[in-house]
């Protein structure tokens, strides 16, 4: 194809439109590559990972179908990455785990590779995933109660070169391979991430080639204006307001309030702009908890966008509108070193998302969300022990078998694969038979929590119970889990949701309650149940649509008990196929009844 677009003619929205798509389209590509490539289940199963564009410029392009927590603050890596290496070159790339420099925390490790058109560096590419492990002091990628990042214990690489002119340094390779507890597994996953941020370079240059370098660079102008423009409009549709809101993370050793988080919300319509003000929360915390600047970012706009038009591109024309404002050393802000941001993509992170959200639903009923479903439990542990069917060899792995319940909207109940807020849904899960034939454990039940879903005018959806043990062998569980004591908040008139619960499950059948942060060791005939938390609802029950109601009850997410109690709907067995009626004088009595008292 011939380029007939000169860098002074604007390109037509239809052209503009093919070429975001491309864009689109290469992230989707790496993503699918990384996807495919990689070992281990946390990324080849659960999909924990993602993929983005970046201008040469530092400017957010492309995410596709990212996770928010990942992306929206690539444009920190690939800046410390030009601060670090002034040299860069065709055929680099750069490992960066760094929670100091931009990374998100130092699970999350990212391939970036500069991508470079007639010597022009153009782009850079981001391959983010999640790894089984890193190389901490204790078999899991989150340490919670370490107290520092030396006592953290993980490999942390701040934007280390690991290939140049596309030749591998195996000096890192090799550093890996002797501190990561599955050597194979990590070096599998680390040339998937290589191979994906490959694909996005070719097909970048490619994309160049195809339409010319100036049309490209009149397309990242006006992609990044267009996405300003469409961010102004939904800001312009808000009333003008100043909110200010709380919550917290549940109660920790030391915190038995728990972990306080603050934040402002600014909304300016007449200017078209959102600020979040994060400043007045309190200092870094001596443990993982700490949530660093690309978290900090990356989570409190999600939750903003979460309640803007889901149209709107993301990428940095958002940024220009809706900013963050941090303070250095603060527990949500930007981690100073060395405290730990072990598990700052989770935790106080999904707290974060759900602040925000729901701080704007007190503009009133259409606006906002209710909190979704916070806590990594039983279904998100990470497993680790020797495997009697690989001749003892050593596994470790996080498990994506988790239920939590989404928010509640304005206008829709929550949806049921929601997993945590920072993944938005984004996030697959694991396939049960997959789980077992992976890891030496067997999981008896995987369900629905009846009667855990949070009452609304539109419910936040339920939560899920599951059990699972090992096979023969000791298996040790790492539980990162939230939302037990502070579950996730309706809001507008909805109700909150029960709270999550873990327990150790004995031989004879006995349960113990372990605390929302555990790491146990299941011995065979042993058993860890959980129970997820469900989505806070949005408005009052007794608005809520009967036969929605009668839905929930048929579908055993609801009770008839609760549906009358809290619902006002009184459901009776019938004949009907869904084997439930609904008494409509009685359901009519009874509310009125209700909304009186």
């Amino acid at each position: 194809m011939t380029n007939t677009t000169s860098p002074a003619t604007e390109i037509d929205p239809m052209l503009l439109s093919i070429m975001a798509n491309r864009v689109d389209g290469i992230v989707r590509e790496m993503t699918n590559t990384l996807l495919r490539a990689a070992r281990s289940a946390v990324i080849a199963s659960a999909r924990d990972m993602s993929c983005a564009i970046v201008t040469g410029g530092n400017e957010l392009l492309a995410t596709a179908e990212g996770l928010p927590v990942h992306i929206f603050g690539s444009h920190l890596q690939t800046l410390s990455m030009q601060k670090l290496h002034p040299d860069l070159a065709p055929g680099d790339a750069f490992l960066h785990n760094d929670p100091y420099m931009g990374n998100t925390h130092p699970a999350d490790h990212t391939i970036l590779v500069p991508v470079f058109v007639d010597g022009e560096h153009m782009f850079t590419v981001c391959a983010k995933s999640h790894q089984a492990d890193t190389g901490n002091s204790t078999p899991t990628t989150y340490v919670p109660y370490a107290k520092d990042v030396y006592e953290e214990g993980g490999l942390i690489f701040p934007c280390v070169r690991v290939q140049r002119d596309y030749k591998m340094v195996d000096d890192i390779v090799r550093m890996c391979r002797r501190r990561i507890r599955v050597p194979d597994q990590w070096y599998g996953d680390f040339l998937a991430a290589i191979g994906s941020a490959r694909v996005g370079e070719r097909r970048l240059v490619e994309f160049c080639r195809k339409y010319g370098k100036e049309a490209v660079k009149a397309f990242i102008a006006q992609w990044i204006d267009y996405t300003e423009k469409r961010t102004i409009q939904a800001i312009k549709k808000m009333p003008k307001a100043t909110i200010r809101h709380n919550g917290a993370h549940d109660p920790i050793p030391g915190l038995p309030e728990g972990i306080p988080i603050n934040c402002t919300i600014e909304i300016d319509p007449d200017e078209g702009r959102i600020v979040i003000d994060l400043r007045d929360n309190i200092d870094c915390l001596e443990n993982g908890f700490n949530v660093c600047e690309a978290c900090s970012i990356n989570n409190s706009i999600a939750g903003v966008m979460n309640c803007l038009d889901p149209d709107i591109p993301r990428c940095a024309g958002v940024f220009r509108r809706v900013s963050v404002l941090l303070r250095d050393g603060a527990v949500v802000g930007r981690t100073s070193f060395p405290h730990s941001a072990s598990i700052a993509t989770t935790n106080v992170g999904d707290r974060l998302v759900n602040l925000t959200q729901s701080a704007l639903a007190q503009l009133g009923d259409g606006y906002g969300l209710a909190e979704g479903g916070v806590g990594m439990g039983a279904g998100w542990a990470v497993v680790s022990g020797k495997d009697f069917r690989r001749d003892g060899e050593v596994y470790i792995n996080q498990l994506f078998v988790g239920g939590n319940g989404g928010p509640a909207s304005p206008t829709a109940d929550g949806w049921l694969t929601y997993g945590i807020p920072v993944a938005a849904g984004l996030i697959y899960r694991d396939s049960v038979e997959l789980v077992e034939v992976k890891h030496p454990l067997h999981m008896k039940s995987v369900r629905i929590h009846p009667g855990s879903c949070a009452p609304g005018k539109f419910r936040g959806a339920p939560g899920a119970e599951l059990i699972y043990g090992p096979k023969k062998d000791a298996m040790t569980v790492a539980i990162p889990c939230d939302g037990q004591m502070f579950p996730p908040k309706g809001v507008n008139g909805g109700h909150d949701s029960p709270g999550a619960r873990t327990f150790k499950v004995a031989r004879d059948g006995g349960e113990e309650r372990l605390p929302g942060v555990a790491q146990v060791t299941l011995e065979p005939g042993e058993w860890l149940r959980g129970i997820d938390n469900s989505g806070g609802g949005y408005g009052s029950p007794l608005e809520r649509d009967p036969g929605r109601v009668l839905y929930d009850v048929a579908e055993r997410w609801e009770t008839a008990d609760r549906a009358k109690s809290i619902y006002g709907v009184v459901v009776v067995e019938d004949e009907s196929p869904l084997g439930y009626a609904i008494d409509r004088a009685a359901t009519e009595r009874l509310r009125a009844e209700m909304r009186a008292h």
